[in-house]
């Protein structure tokens, strides 16, 4: 049930603690119960001190079941997305803006479809907020991990319904999930 932070910096949830020694070399390996089998895939440390000795964490084995085989069949993750580009939370917080920015919707793609708009530039220069998402069916949607572990819930061809703010009225728009990378 505990959080950890990814190196792309996206957050994995759920993940285990364990105080099993994770050392260079085993991060990847097994973590198994006492009767053998496998309950997740040690991922990281966090060592106050730098050294080896820490908290253990690892990636669920309902995660690695679902992730392995598209890693398999594509040699990548395929996740479910809306077909845009976002801007990083910390600067939405620095615009005093609450919910997921968007700054560009990708041409062709399902968000483009659905009527999603992303930042515009003036003819002066000045930048427009174009989007924000402020729900996924009907749950607040505050920053970035929650939109993504929203996302996950779904997958590749689903239909959902994207909340919006957009020039200070709210929306519903409904769109089919497409493949991310």
């Amino acid at each position: 049930g505990r959080s950890i932070k990814s190196v792309n910096d996206r957050t994995i949830e759920g993940v285990i603690q364990t105080d099993a020694a994770i050392n260079p070399g085993n991060s990847g390996g097994p973590l198994l119960n006492s009767t053998g089998q496998l309950i997740g895939v040690n991922t990281q440390i966090v060592s106050p001190s730098g050294a080896f000795a820490g908290i253990g964490f690892a990636v669920p084995v309902d995660i690695v079941k679902r992730i392995v085989p598209q890693l398999i069949q594509f040699g990548k993750v395929i996740r479910p997305g809306l077909g845009v580009s976002l801007i990083p939370d910390s600067i939405a917080i620095r615009w005093g803006v609450k919910g997921v920015v968007i700054a560009k919707v990708l041409p062709g793609s399902m968000a483009a479809k659905a009527g999603l708009q992303g930042l515009d530039e003036s003819q002066t220069g000045r930048i427009r907020l174009g989007d924000v998402i402020i729900s996924i069916d009907g749950e607040a949607v505050r920053a970035y991990d929650d939109l993504a572990r929203m996302l996950d819930r779904h997958n590749v061809g689903d239909r959902i319904k994207v909340g919006i703010r957009r020039n200070g009225k709210e929306k519903t728009l409904s769109l089919v999930l497409q493949a991310v990378q």
